[in-house]
């Protein structure tokens, strides 16, 4: 793609600051950005942005195109699967035209008359971005609490609505998490506040309706700076639950619902290492844990008078080619989410272990989860599947008739063939000899395995979240335009197990790194990808594993999409001021140790830029980000420009109204997919292509 020049690329200004650890001096030339007040920095934000669109100028009608391909593709007036709770049957839908959702519930059966929530449509009214985080519902099913974000920096207000009257209530709780549940009081509810500078969740306060929220009591307070907390309610709805928890410890608190002035109770004190989840069933909490060097976790129970971990007993022990993820109780059945060889299965079990088995799935790489099953007493299993081929799906499995019934398939608008398209599973093998699996898919009639197809590589590979294949219908528009789509699956997700995490994480994380490039290399070494059309694409710490691997294997990727990138990696990880530095140092390390502020430094994408040639590259950032602050990928972008030595397209553009997610609503945050998709397939000569021809 030829570049305009009638503006020129923003040189951002240097001011260079010394910034001094373990005796050792690093010049930050860009520090001075760090402060969104400073109308130099937002000025040159929008030179920035104002460059991006002259670069990306002929590709507006491409990305106008691509994004009525994806907003066409989705049902406009849509509604979600209803499930039952406390008497009401609860969905969500969409009505034609607009971005938001409109929450609903039916009394009883699906033949009453509708109510309405919540439309957050009208919410949104006035507002360039809106979030609503949460809906929690009194106990008696009178009363509504729900909480809302209007700016995108995950900053919430809750408010309170009178369900038989759609009356807002005076009552407001303001500046909080968003998290929030109910006592069996119907006036009582228990809700979380974080640190105003670091936005850390830290405490939980309790609030009676109609009160003033400055007379609210504070309940509990999380002292520790790695340590968050959060709330929860047991399934059976008899138990409310305090969570503070870091990436490597966890401890709950318990509190009868009906008791909400009581004090709460300490189920097992905080053990370094010591994971555990917990739900109640009859007069046990089930616990999932890797207690007792259970690295893949195993399931215990424990009377409810008697929480200590010596009195925990195993209902299914650990294994040790087997993860178990996530449990679901019912009256006669376990269910148990886990991975086998990295895939995801779901087993159903009596409680007394006598029946177990597991639930068959079709393709060959799939991602599938417990779905939402608030009802106790059933025999019927709701969950969710989907795959690279297959659109997201929802199932109810009968566990003793083992009869599955599709409740609901994504409807693609316009028609879409699973057959017409192909998956895979194959392996790479990284710096180690560690065997990396990936996931991918094409169009079966623009593919030839000759070594031509342009590929987009996608990675994470942090805080152990596995990156499972999933169906997207707005891949289609590349998929249908020749491309192989590709999930590396990495280590730092959990996708082959525990270890899979803690080889990816500390003072092994450049494993990750190892393990994208070589699941890149394989792609062109089994010509699967054309050595200058491979692509790749990572998001926030993704967004660190593609910064990192550029500044490693800069000839490797041909052009890169980096959304809001954690790049800054050691200055963040140095203040602690900055949102989620001190509760991650159980994840990267604590850089006032040398030994993790030297690794840190020798693989910190800013701080590793250098002279050389880099590929085009595109990064996306949001002012108001709570989790990456908008500074980070700025500087870096800033950087590469003083230092880089060839003329690739470099691109920085910033959402000045939105947060980590991108843009709010359904459709809007497909204009900036769109200009992502533009961007590549530009690459390739994408201009002028239809749907349906090879690049």
């Amino acid at each position: 793609m030829s570049k305009i020049k009638h503006i020129n690329q923003p040189i951002a200004p240097i001011h260079p600051k010394t910034l001094v650890s373990h005796e050792t001096g690093r010049t930050d030339n860009y520090y001075w950005m760090n402060n969104r007040e400073n109308p130099e920095v937002i000025q040159y934000l929008e030179e920035e942005n104002k460059y991006t669109d002259s670069q990306l100028k002929e590709t507006e009608d491409l990305q106008a195109s691509l994004f009525e391909e994806m907003k066409g593709r989705i049902k406009e007036e849509d509604s979600s699967v209803p499930y039952f709770k406390n008497g009401y049957l609860y969905y969500s839908r969409f009505e034609n035209g607009k971005e938001y959702p409109i929450y609903c519930r039916k009394e009883g059966h699906l033949e009453a008359e509708e109510l309405t929530l919540l439309n957050v449509n009208e919410l949104a009214e006035g507002n360039e971005y809106t979030n609503v985080n949460a809906l929690a519902i009194s106990e008696n099913n009178k009363l509504l609490a729900y909480s809302l974000d209007t700016v995108g920096r995950r900053i919430y207000n809750i408010y309170f609505k009178m369900l038989d009257s759609d009356r807002i209530l005076e009552d407001q709780l303001i500046a909080v998490t968003g998290s929030i549940v109910w006592a069996a009081d119907n006036q009582t509810v228990f809700y979380s506040q974080q640190d105003p500078e670091t936005l850390r969740p830290n405490k939980i306060f309790r609030h009676v309706v109609g009160t003033a929220q400055e007379t609210d009591e504070l309940v509990y307070e999380e002292k520790d700076e790695t340590f968050t907390v959060g709330l929860k309610k047991s399934k059976s709805r008899e138990f409310l639950f305090i969570v503070s928890q870091s990436t490597i410890s966890s401890e709950y608190r318990f509190l009868p619902v009906d008791k909400p002035n009581e004090s709460w109770k300490i189920l097992q004190e905080r053990q370094a290492n010591l994971e555990y989840e917990v739900d109640h069933y009859g007069n046990y909490f089930i616990i999932l844990t890797n207690a007792d060097q259970a690295k893949n976790f195993k399931l215990v129970k424990t009377p409810i008078d008697q929480t200590e971990k010596e009195n925990w007993e195993d209902i299914i022990p650990v294994r040790e080619n087997v993860f178990l993820e996530e449990f679901e109780v019912f009256k006669h059945h376990l269910v148990i989410a886990n991975r086998f060889n990295g895939l995801q299965r779901l087993e159903i079990r009596s409680w007394d272990g006598e029946k177990k088995h597991t639930i068959k799935m079709e393709d060959p790489a799939y991602t599938v989860w417990i779905g939402t099953n608030p009802e106790f007493y059933t025999e019927v299993l709701r969950y969710g599947y989907n795959s690279l081929t297959t659109p997201a799906s929802v199932f109810d499995y009968h566990m003793e008739t083992r009869e599955k019934t599709l409740m609901k398939r994504q409807e693609v608008v316009g028609g879409h063939i699973p057959e017409d398209y192909q998956s895979e599973r194959v392996w790479a093998s990284s710096k180690d000899g560690t065997d990396i699996p990936i996931s991918l898919v094409y169009k079966k009639e623009l593919f030839a395995k000759e070594g031509q197809n342009p590929v987009l590589l996608y990675g994470y590979g942090s805080y152990g979240l596995s990156s499972d294949p999933y169906f997207s219908s707005s891949r289609l528009s590349l998929l249908d335009r020749g491309f192989v789509f590709a999930i590396a699956h990495i280590r730092g997700g959990q996708e082959m197990g525990r270890h899979w995490y803690e080889e990816g994480k500390m003072l092994k994380k450049k494993n990750t790194f190892e393990d994208f490039i070589a699941c890149g290399d394989f792609l062109i070494r089994e010509k699967y990808a054309h050595p200058n059309k491979l692509f790749a694409m990572g998001g926030s710490a993704g967004g660190l594993l593609v910064g990192a691997v550029i500044n490693q294997r800069p000839d490797l990727f041909y052009g890169v999409v980096a959304a809001v990138p954690f790049v800054d990696v050691v200055t963040t990880m140095l203040d602690e001021s900055i949102p989620l530095t001190t509760g991650e140092f159980n994840e990267w390390g604590n850089p006032k140790e040398k030994r993790y502020f030297d690794y840190m430094l020798s693989y910190s994408p800013y701080d590793n830029v250098k002279e050389q040639d880099y590929p085009h590259l595109l990064v996306t950032s949001g002012l108001h980000d709570s989790q990456v602050q908008y500074w980070e990928p700025t500087k870096w972008v800033a950087k590469l420009r003083a230092l880089r030595t060839n003329n690739n397209l470099l691109l920085l553009h910033t959402n000045m109204e939105a947060g980590h997610g991108g843009a709010s609503g359904r459709f809007n945050s497909l204009k900036e997919l769109a200009m992502e998709y533009a961007f590549i397939l530009s690459l390739v000569g994408g201009l002028n292509r239809n749907v349906h021809k090879r690049l």
